[in-house]
C-alpha cells in the first residue's frame, strides 16, 4: 500500500513550475530552505512549506532546492506535466 497520503501535500506554482510538497515524507532536513530560503521554510511541525508570498526565483536554482531532498519529499513538474524531480 502506498505509504502517501493525497491530503498531505501542498502544491503551488513557481517560475513556471508545479512543486509539490509530500508532507508525510518530509523529514525536515531544511537541504531545501538552505538553497531557496524565499520559498521554502519549515512550519510549526517541523515540516517544509511554502513562504506564504514566495517569489518566482531561477527555475534552475529551484529545481536544485527540490532535488537535494534526501528523501524525495518534493517534486517538480513542467508545464507539459514532465515531472523533473525526483
Amino acid at each position: 500500500m502506498d505509504n502517501q497520503r493525497m491530503a498531505d501535500t501542498v502544491e503551488r506554482n513557481l517560475s513556471g513550475l508545479r512543486i509539490v510538497i509530500d508532507r508525510g515524507t518530509c523529514i525536515g532536513s531544511r537541504n531545501c530552505i538552505k538553497l531557496a530560503p524565499e520559498v521554502f521554510a519549515l512550519d510549526a511541525e517541523g515540516i517544509v512549506a511554502f513562504r506564504e508570498n514566495a517569489p518566482d526565483i531561477d527555475r534552475g536554482r529551484l529545481v536544485e532546492a527540490c532535488d537535494v531532498c534526501p528523501v524525495d519529499a518534493l517534486q517538480v513538474i513542467d508545464p507539459d506535466e514532465t515531472q523533473i524531480v525526483p
